[in-house]
């Protein structure tokens, strides 16, 4: 179905500012996904967005996004084209560009996860920057993260700033939430070894093995983990600092481990390295 708006004053404008609040996400169980490349990796991975709001007079005009828009319709959306004003009303960005698709969460229980052999996943304890947990997610999808296991949460999975933050990569990594004790029963009983970060452990993060099933455990912002999960590590390590901090932001820290992890799993055969493309000077790289 596709329909005109050109009122922000239409309940279905109306419907997708009100998706800005965690309540009401948590009432309907719908989300929002803005951007041309997050609802192209939405859709990319499976997901079926229950709405697509486009606004051609914001196309950015380098990227295909009639044909994303056709692709979301394939996918069960119904499609609204919406006039300048209309989208603006209800755009999360500060630069929006056209194109909007609100659906389903995305969170999974941990029953639901089918995990490879070697699996590593990432578990957050009370991570409270959406903007963090984005980019957790972004890192968890570049090193071929198997899931990430969000406990005992403070920031909504689903908050826009966490789709932004992530880059859209939130749709092909499996996003779990659990209590803490759910997630450490699930991993003790599934074989993981569970690593903690502290300035306090004597090893370095490259001093242990990480070849096997491992849960690379990141706590709060403000205060790090909690003793449940470093009594519930077998793997204590710190990350040197060398300046004159003495922690790195979660999301920094994040990307260290689990990048020690590709580089010792990459030694070990477990996985490869991917094919070499060189680059010819057009575009630029994204970061």
């Amino acid at each position: 179905m596709r329909t005109e708006l050109t009122s922000p004053a239409n309940p279905k404008i109306k419907h997708v500012v009100k998706l800005r609040s965690c309540s009401t996400r948590e009432e309907t169980g719908e989300m929002i996904v803005e951007g041309f490349r997050e609802c192209r990796r939405a859709l990319d991975n499976g997901y079926r967005p229950g709405a697509i709001f486009h606004c051609p007079e914001l196309y950015l005009k380098n990227e295909n996004e009639a044909q994303l828009v056709a692709d979301a319709e394939r996918a069960g959306a119904d499609v609204f084209t919406c006039s300048k004003m209309a989208f603006v009303k209800m755009a999360y960005k500060e630069r929006p560009d056209g194109l909007l698709m609100t659906g389903p969460h995305v969170a999974k229980r941990l029953a639901d996860l089918e995990l490879p052999p070697n699996a590593l996943v990432i578990v957050t304890e009370s991570i409270e920057k959406p903007g963090n947990l984005g980019t957790i997610l972004r890192s968890a999808d570049a090193a071929k993260v198997a899931a990430v296991i969000v406990c005992d949460r403070t920031t909504d999975i689903h908050n826009p700033n966490v789709v932004r933050a992530s880059t859209g990569t939130m749709f092909s990594v499996p996003i779990v939430e659990a209590t803490s004790d759910e997630a450490l029963a699930w991993l003790k009983e599934k074989g993981f070894k569970i690593l903690a970060a502290t300035p306090h452990a004597e090893k370095l993060h490259f001093e242990v093995e990480l070849t096997g099933n491992v849960a690379i455990a990141l706590g709060a912002e403000q205060y790090g983990l909690t003793a449940k999960w470093m009594d519930g590590a077998e793997l204590r390590v710190r990350i040197p600092m060398l300046g004159l901090a003495d922690s790195l932001n979660v999301s920094a820290a994040a990307t260290i481990l689990v990048y020690e992890a590709v580089r010792q799993r990459i030694a070990a055969g477990i996985d490869q390295v991917p094919e070499f493309v060189p680059w010819h000077g057009e575009g630029a790289h994204d970061h």
